[in-house]
This record gives structure tokens, sequence and C-alpha cells, in this order.
């Protein structure tokens, strides 16, 4: 079964009995990418009484209530992202408290009505898992290789250049054995596919 990200960030805002939560979803690599979007929210909102997130992101997946009842905000917006099949997304909602208390049944209503009008408006990509194929080349296929990337609009990851040239390109997993099968032939059987990985950049 498919999973998808999201195309571009969404935001929405909504007020319930005069507070305000604004809500945040955004596509995102890890769960260092996640933290630090985070942080940035928590800069932009520092008079927020709450930022309550959920990540879902592989095996890196995680939740927080940030103060508020337990239950209450992090796993109804991690249900939202479930509900819509997404991996990869970051969704956050910042709270400013307006006074009234909302109940726990207030606040999980608040926090999934919140995330799920953001994700509405939002544009949902296929998820494709990627790899990083290392291919050794001789010297005078460097340039024939380095365009046919560029044409299949793969990612070149890195170089290195020894007795031979090492590139690394970064391509969806499925893509695989036809990309190794192509360079073959694309150099008449001189590719390599080395196991150790390049360490510099281009």
């Amino acid at each position: 079964m498919p999973t998808y990200t999201l195309a571009a960030p969404v935001t929405a805002e909504i007020e319930i009995r005069k507070s305000r939560f604004i809500a945040e979803a955004l596509p995102v690599a890890d769960r260092d990418a996640a933290m630090a979007e985070l942080g940035r929210l928590r800069e932009q909102h520092p008079g927020a009484t709450h930022v309550c997130w959920a990540l879902l992101a592989g095996g890196q997946s995680g939740m927080s209530d940030d103060g508020e009842p337990s239950g209450t905000a992090g796993r109804p917006i991690l249900e939202v992202l479930r509900h819509h099949d997404l991996d990869g997304v970051l969704a956050a909602v910042v709270r400013y408290y307006g006074g009234i208390k909302l109940g726990a049944g207030g606040l999980v209503r608040a926090y999934t009505d919140a995330i799920a009008t953001a994700l509405q408006q939002a544009s949902r990509v296929e998820r494709i898992a990627q790899t990083v194929l290392t291919v050794e080349l001789d010297y005078p296929d460097e340039a024939r290789v380095r365009h046919w990337i560029e044409l299949g609009q793969y990612a070149l990851a890195g170089a290195r250049y020894d007795l031979r040239v090492q590139l690394s390109i970064r391509l969806p997993a499925v893509a695989e054995d036809a990309v190794r099968v192509a360079l073959r032939d694309l150099t008449q059987g001189r590719a390599r596919f080395p196991e150790t990985m390049p360490t510099t950049d281009d």
C-alpha cells in the first residue's frame, strides 16, 4: 500500500472559545529535521501556551502533548496523519490559550480539527524509497555516465577519483536493477558496482 508525503507545507488557523489553534504540516526527511522545524515554530510563537506535535517518519515517529492533558493533543494529531496515509511528515499545532477551558474531549476535537483543516488543502505525493548506488568507471566513461544521470533526472550524491572513478547516484530503490543494466550497457560492460560508499562529495 503506498504511503504519501506532502508536496509543500500547509497551514491553517481556527479559533475555539477564544483559544487560537495554528496548525502547520510539512514534509521532513527525518527526526532531526522535524526537531529543527519545531524549534523554528517556537521561535515564531514565543507567547504560545503549547506547541503540540506528531511526527510520522518511518521508525523515527513521535508525538508530544507539550503540557496539555495526556492524550489530548499529540495522539489526535498523529491519528489524522495516519488517516491520510502520510509518512515523512511533521504536524504541529500552536495554541494560544484564550482563558476558557475546553476539557479533554474539547481539546481532542480542537487539535484534530486544526490539523485536519490544514490537510484539507494539502497536495500529497507518493513517497518513494530512495537508495544510493555506487558505480566504478574508467575515466573515459565518466562524461557519458554523468550526462546519462542528468537525463534520467537522478541525483549525483558523490564522486571519488582513484585508479578509476566512483560515482554515487541517488535513485528510487525500485529502479536500481534497471540502472545497473543500463550503466553496464552504456559502458560496454566496464561499469562495476562496489559495495563501499565514497566518502568525499563532488
